[in-house]
C-alpha cells in the first residue's frame, strides 16, 4: 500500500492507532463478537467497521438501545478489552503508515489520538516497538467527546503546540475523517485491510 499525502507543509502529524498504525481491527471484532454473543447481542462485521473510531461505551449504549438490552457498559467494556488484550500479542503494523511515522520521527511533533483506552493503546504501540515515536498519546479518557467530534484531534494539536490547520491526520474510519474535517485538519485515509 502506498499512501498519497496531500499538498502542503504540515507542522504536526496525528495518527489513529487501531486500523491505522496497527492491524488490530480483526482482533477487536473477534473480541466484540465473542463478548456480545454471550449477551445475546448481534454485532455484524459490516456495522463494526462502519462504527470504527466510536468509543466502546457508545457502541454498547447504541446496541442496548437498538436491541432493548440492559448490558452494563462498564462490565462489557472491561470484558471486551480484556479479551482483546489476550489476542493482541500477534498484532502487526500497518507498514506504510508506520514507515511515515518512522521517517518523520524527530522532524516534527507527532501524536496518537485514539478512541480506545489509553492503557490499551500504549500496549499496542509497545507491541509494535513504536511508542517512543510519539510526543503525545491520547486515549478516550483524554477528551470530552469522541469521534466524529473534533475533540481528540484538537486536544492532540493543543498538546503538541501546533495550530489545527497545520496538522495532518492519518485515519482509517469514516468517523475519524469526519473528526479531522470538523477540526479543520487535512487528512489521509488509510484503506481498511478487510476491504
Amino acid at each position: 500500500m502506498k499512501l498519497q499525502l496531500p499538498e502542503g507543509e504540515f507542522e504536526g502529524y496525528i495518527f489513529d492507532c487501531d486500523g491505522t498504525l496497527a492491524d488490530t481491527m480483526p482482533l477487536h471484532y473477534q473480541a466484540w463478537s465473542r463478548v456480545l454473543s454471550e449477551e445475546g447481542a448481534e454485532f455484524s462485521e459490516e456495522l463494526f467497521y462502519a462504527w470504527g473510531g466510536r468509543p466502546a461505551s457508545e457502541i454498547i449504549t447504541a446496541i442496548n438501545r437498538r436491541d432493548g438490552l440492559k448490558m452494563s457498559v462498564e462490565e462489557i467494556v472491561a470484558r471486551k478489552e480484556s479479551l482483546f488484550r489476550s489476542l493482541q500479542r500477534g498484532v502487526q503494523p500497518i507498514a506504510a503508515v508506520v514507515e511515515i511515522a518512522r521517517n518523520s520521527r524527530g522532524l516534527l511533533p507527532m501524536a496518537v489520538a485514539s478512541g480506545g483506552l489509553r492503557e490499551v493503546v500504549l500496549e499496542t504501540l509497545d507491541h509494535l516497538g513504536i511508542r517512543d515515536f510519539f510526543d503525545v498519546i491520547l486515549g478516550v479518557e483524554d477528551y470530552a467527546r469522541g469521534k466524529p467530534a473534533p475533540d481528540p484531534f484538537l486536544e492532540a494539536a493543543r498538546r503538541m503546540s501546533v495550530q489545527p490547520e497545520r496538522c495532518l491526520v492519518f485515519e482509517d474510519s469514516v468517523f475519524g475523517i469526519e473528526a479531522a474535517r470538523a477540526a479543520k485538519m487535512a487528512w489521509v485515509l488509510v484503506p481498511q485491510h478487510h476491504e
